[in-house]
């Protein structure tokens, strides 16, 4: 059933949860064709009051900070796959305790907490708990520079200079991440790079971790591919294999319900001044930068049809996107739809200049709209002090 968008609040993050369902039920054929983990990545969707959807489908999540991992025990009930740039001494024990698997990101980290790793194996034979190491296989087709971790001067992973010809004792896996919304073919091409440097060690090891960035909901992604791709993998080097994306979870699963607030002129620009931020709400709009979706509107101006270019509630000056084209000129109550707004958007939010953080709301498959939290003053204040 379509949303009502009369019973929205706004602004409002608003999740369907069909949409949800059907890319988890696509996920979850590919990790049982190929005989692989497919995990949920925490940065691209941390919606816990979905998390008993995700859980019917999928076995794991991976976090990257301690906050994340808590999310992960706490309201998927499983221990977490850790992954940091650098762990801090303080929460190094914590993270010990919640994970299943952690990853690090130099051999300097490993050597400064392998110790404690074999001293929590000992003390507690009864959890599981495996360690890898990330690797930089210096090959990204990520054109955005600031999400390319294969850029020169990268702090993430190891590359194949630095490491020794045999994994460390005590290293199971090895973990890449330098996929951003890319396809199997993307894929293929990384392995051959991945193979070609660590194609060794590969052999040494008992899990390969290939990351995010494996964007398979996406209408024309080659699953076929990468079923051929991960089970090769398996076989060839005889072990476990897991995926983490982000994006492809939620991939067109939800939208961010808005207002229009005004309408003005500026300087023979007409203007739609909105109650959400593209900088405080939709950060990623400008930081990629991408051109969001609007429902019933055309992406790039029309000759002839109204157009507006759509600005924000705060006073940075750049806060704004535009321009779109609309069938009949908008007026202030109007609902903007901006579409695809589930990942990678809530999870970065912030209240810049004291705007509300958006609503959280589930469009359920009844056909009914549920509220799960809104935000006001607090929210704002205990963020400061």
């Amino acid at each position: 059933m379509p949303i009502d968008y009369q019973q929205i609040p706004s602004p409002c993050f608003v999740l369907e949860e069909e949409l949800l369902r059907k890319n988890l039920e696509l996920i979850d054929s590919v990790q049982k064709a190929a005989g692989c983990k497919i995990i949920l990545a925490l940065k691209g969707f941390s919606m816990y009051s979905a998390f008993p959807i995700v859980k019917e489908y999928l076995s794991g999540a991976t976090a990257s900070s301690l906050n994340e991992v808590k999310l992960i025990n706490d309201f998927m009930g499983v221990q977490s796959h850790t992954y940091m740039p650098a762990y801090l001494d303080s929460e190094f024990s914590e993270i010990l305790e919640r994970s299943s698997h952690i990853t690090f990101n130099s051999l300097s980290q490993w050597e400064r907490f392998k110790d404690r790793v074999e001293a929590f194996k000992s003390a507690n034979p009864e959890h599981s708990l495996s360690c890898g190491i990330r690797v930089n296989p210096q090959y990204s087709e990520v054109a955005t520079e600031m999400y390319n971790p294969c850029v020169p001067g990268s702090r993430l992973g190891v590359t194949r200079d630095k490491l020794p010809d045999i994994l460390p004792e005590g290293v199971d896996g090895i973990h890449f991440h330098t996929l951003c919304e890319n396809g199997s073919d993307t894929l293929e091409r990384t392995l051959a790079a991945l193979e070609e440097k660590f194609g060794d060690l590969l052999h040494q090891a008992k899990w390969l971790n290939m990351g995010g960035g494996h964007l398979v909901t996406r209408k024309g992604y080659d699953i076929e591919k990468l079923i051929k791709l991960v089970s090769n993998i398996r076989a060839k080097y005889d072990l476990e294999v897991i995926l983490e994306p982000g994006s492809a979870i939620a991939w067109r699963t939800g939208v961010l319900v808005t207002t229009v607030l005004d309408v003005m002129d500026s300087q023979g620009i007409d203007v739609a001044i909105l109650d959400t931020s593209f900088a405080a709400h939709m950060p990623d709009t400008l930081e990629m930068p991408y051109k969001p979706a609007i429902i019933n509107a055309h992406q790039e101006p029309v000759a002839g049809k109204p157009t507006y270019r759509m600005g924000g509630m705060t006073c940075l000056a750049g806060d704004f996107m535009g321009d779109y084209s609309f069938d009949a000129l908008l007026a202030i109550g109007d609902k903007i739809i901006f579409e695809d707004m589930i990942h990678y958007t809530m999870v970065k939010t912030t209240t810049f200049n004291g705007v509300n953080l958006p609503s959280i709301g589930l469009w359920n498959s009844k056909g009914e709209f549920k509220l799960i939290r809104s935000f006001g003053y607090e929210s704002f204040k205990d963020r400061l002090s």
